[in-house]
């Protein structure tokens, strides 16, 4: 009888284990935010098939699922893997293959760095990006003489940390044939003393430029490659690149088919007459890595090097508006070609004009339409009696910017118009979500970073006591929807990603901290101690 009753125990114990569902993965005992709709929390998920099969308590998922594969998370909080909403991902890559100015104290330390790098290197053309002559005892725009002594026959291209200027020596200057009587439109040939100075803001960039020599397949391939270790490093899952040429997008497809790249990426065409043509005929790209239904536009420059259209003149530069990048007629006319396709429109506006000016247009040619989510990238500086015109267009935003500039951005544009900059709660107010990224590299990639300037409005050295301008502070759970689900929306993909929901993709981070109750100090110094893309650990 005990024997029966033994073979009856391991027939029931077997039948259980047979009603089990085979899954691939199963995380427990983890401090989920699941951000979604009601923000709830949880503790264990099984995946299958790359998405996420179910959510709920540990008990519940090791009592329905069995997996060869399973972590225990020990407590660790887990979240929705990060969305990048502005970034410049393959820019990134570039950088790693270029003189890194970012840091630099003088125009001295960036010749330094020149020096070094071409030491090392020996490049026939010498790139460079991120100085800043902001964070210089001498704030004026640097100059080319000492470069063309040190280089006087190899082309040097250094990039302003916003991308919004360049230094060039004279090497560089004659690849386009650079002169003090060149002009474009949109740009600014500097000159000083009846001399050119090598910088060059805004579309006056082209003038260099168009005639760089083009990175080869290899050099893309590598700086994508690059770029994904990077972000995976810091828990990003996918990234918004804002603004990539037609050839770049499908090196971009290429790898994704191949598995070499995992990174899921929104893609902003660049604007040009071609791109829009060509992209609008195709329709939207859409596969589970890739997503191609936006064009990027620039209305205006920055404020750092005083690009930025602004309404009235500069605070510290009188007569001087900024500069619009492109015309508006050349701008309402594709944006009326972009409203009848099922493209989106992401337009870079900085200055208080080119939002009011970007904001109208949008308004205007989408009356009638709905659900368009057409966007406007960084929405910097807003008159008071235009975050209303919010109501139907998504900002996009960065809140780095805000500790980044908040030294001198007032003495650009004064102590009224700095009310309505870096407005991050007023712009929530105004539509209802934000969606929030880094515009690295022009930013360090950390979506720490991200999450500490947003909520505390403070550097790392913790300045301004108390914060900047802190009534427009977002609240952790406002911020951390930005980074996730918000963000997803921003890209029409809220059904897929953004939140540790049964259906969507098993993109998820483990971090060693809890960002949602840890000491806001520490905030930056967080760690992603696993990341998992379609529920393979990256």
């Amino acid at each position: 009888m005990k024997k029966l009753l033994s073979i009856l125990a391991l027939i029931t114990i077997f039948s259980c284990q047979k009603e089990k569902q085979q899954v691939d993965l199963i995380v427990t005992n983890a401090n989920i935010y699941t951000v979604d709709d009601s923000f709830s929390k949880a503790e264990a998920l099984a995946v299958k098939d790359g998405k996420i099969l179910a959510v709920g308590t540990t008990k519940n998922i090791e009592e329905t699922y069995r997996s060869v594969d399973t972590l225990d998370a020990d407590g660790k909080t887990l979240l929705p893997g990060f969305i990048d909403a502005h970034c410049h991902f393959l820019g990134l890559g570039y950088n790693q293959q270029a003189v890194d100015l970012v840091g630099t104290k003088s125009f001295v330390d960036v010749v330094k760095r020149v020096l070094d790098f071409q030491n090392k290197h020996n490049k026939a053309f010498i790139l460079g990006r991120g100085w800043d002559q902001n964070d210089w005892e001498d704030k004026s725009f640097p100059n080319k003489t000492l470069l063309d002594k040190l280089y006087p026959n190899t082309p040097i291209a250094l990039t302003r940390i916003d991308g919004h200027a360049i230094l060039c020596n004279q090497a560089a200057l004659d690849l386009g044939k650079v002169t003090i009587n060149s002009k474009i439109d949109g740009g600014e040939v500097v000159v000083e003393n009846g001399k050119l100075t090598g910088v060059l803001v805004d579309n006056a960039e082209r003038l260099v430029m168009d005639f760089w020599p083009k990175p080869s397949r290899k050099d893309n391939v590598e700086a994508l490659l690059e770029a994904q270790r990077i972000c995976f490093d810091l828990g990003l899952t996918t990234v918004d690149d804002a603004g990539l040429s037609k050839s770049s997008i499908e090196i971009i497809d290429s790898l994704h088919q191949s598995g070499d790249l995992k990174m899921r990426i929104y893609a902003m065409v660049s604007y040009t007459p071609e791109h829009l043509d060509y992209f609008l005929d195709k329709g939207v790209i859409k596969t589970e890595r890739l997503n191609v239904r936006s064009f990027k536009f620039y209305a205006d420059g920055a404020l750092g090097s005083r690009g930025a259209m602004l309404k009235k003149p500069y605070s510290d530069k009188p007569e001087h508006l900024g500069l619009l990048l492109t015309d508006l007629n050349t701008f309402e006319k594709a944006a009326m070609r972009i409203a009848d396709s099922d493209y989106q429109m992401n337009t870079h506006a900085i200055g208080d004009s080119a939002n009011l000016a970007v904001l109208q247009t949008y308004n205007k040619v989408l009356t009638g339409k709905d659900d368009r989510r057409w966007r406007v990238e960084h929405a910097q500086v807003v008159s008071p009696e235009d975050f209303d015109l919010y109501k139907n267009v998504m900002p996009s935003i960065q809140p780095t910017h805000a500790t980044s500039d908040m030294y001198w951005a007032e003495d650009r544009v004064g102590n009224e118009r700095i009310k309505g900059a870096y407005a991050y709660k007023k712009l929530l107010e105004a539509y209802g979500k934000v969606a929030l990224g880094t515009d690295f590299p022009v930013e360090r990639v950390s979506p720490f970073l991200t999450f500490y300037a947003a909520v505390a409005r403070q550097d790392l050295e913790q300045y301004p006591e108390g914060g900047f301008q802190m009534e427009n502070a977002l609240s952790r759970e406002e911020t951390l929807k930005g980074m996730t689900i918000w963000a997803a929306y921003s890209n029409f993909e809220e059904n897929e990603k953004g939140s540790i929901e049964a259906g969507k993709f098993a993109d998820f981070i483990i971090l060693d901290k809890d960002i949602m109750t840890v000491d806001v100090s520490e905030i930056p110094n967080i760690k992603v101690l696993k990341i998992f893309v379609g529920g393979e650990k990256q």
